[in-house]
């Protein structure tokens, strides 16, 4: 969503959820993955849907795959939470996406110390 309001919206958003999923559903599901990040949140003009996006960072990849499909799973009750929180007419239809660019990132990183360390060797 774009414009002013389309920011103050998706920052609303961002910080909200993030709350939400750090508290009450932390509370519900202790096995999540200890550090889980709302990256980004689109909210469409229309106020339907809003994809949010989401870093997991964990040392287990299946313990990370399995904090994800736990939060998919309770994105109704995320919306729900959501609704008691903020004054909107209608709170959108939550989409989670994983968002990857942080793993990405260190690769990079990885890959480029192992290039300056190569450097140096020689």
């Amino acid at each position: 969503m774009k414009g002013t309001r389309g920011q103050r919206l998706s920052g609303e958003f961002q910080k909200e959820i993030s709350t939400v999923i750090s508290q009450q559903l932390r509370n519900k599901f202790p096995s999540l993955s200890a550090i889980i990040s709302i990256t980004e949140a689109d909210v469409a003009p229309d106020l339907k849907t809003a994809n949010i996006y989401i870093s997991i960072f964990d040392t287990d990849g299946e313990r990370c795959k399995a904090s994800f499909e736990i939060i998919k799973q309770n994105a109704g009750f995320i919306r729900h939470e959501l609704s008691r929180v903020m004054c909107l007419r209608t709170v959108p239809e939550l989409r989670f996406v994983l968002d990857e660019s942080m793993e990405y990132g260190a690769k990079i990183d990885k890959i480029l110390n192992g290039l300056e360390s190569e450097k140096d060797d020689e």
